[in-house]
């Protein structure tokens, strides 16, 4: 069996990282280990599942990484986190402040709406059409 397990965020901060992350979109802290060179080896997820994709939350370690942060897709969406139950995650991100784009669409393939990170990074949450 093949699967991507992370995807790597770049983050100026990791603890107000892994706070976004758990506390407005309602991911679980998978992992929170130190490095020898400082650094942390910090993974959220967004549900129960142990073999789903996390995100690793890699603090910036320059100038460089630092301008890529909120920007790693150049604008467009890049992350999708699907639901079964959108009208719930919706609320409860707004009630934690996260920011929408838009206001939920009904697509052919799904109910939608774009939103933001604590960095600018654009997602969609999304329930896909039974």
């Amino acid at each position: 069996m093949r699967r991507i397990a992370l995807v790597t965020l770049v983050v100026d901060d990791y603890d107000e990282a892994i706070g976004f992350y758990t506390r407005a979109l309602g991911f679980r802290l998978v992992e929170d280990s130190p490095r020898p060179d400082g650094a942390r080896w910090v993974v959220v997820a967004p549900g129960p599942d142990q073999h789903g994709t996390g995100l690793l939350l890699a603090r910036a370690k320059d100038v460089e990484q630092r301008a890529r942060i909120g920007d790693q897709t150049g604008g467009r969406v890049g992350f999708f986190l699907h639901t079964d139950d959108f009208a719930r995650d919706h609320a409860r991100m707004r009630a934690n402040d996260v920011t929408f784009l838009e206001e939920p669409r009904h697509e052919p393939y799904g109910t939608v709406a774009v939103f933001q990170d604590r960095y600018g990074n654009r997602w969609d949450l999304l329930q896909p059409a039974a």
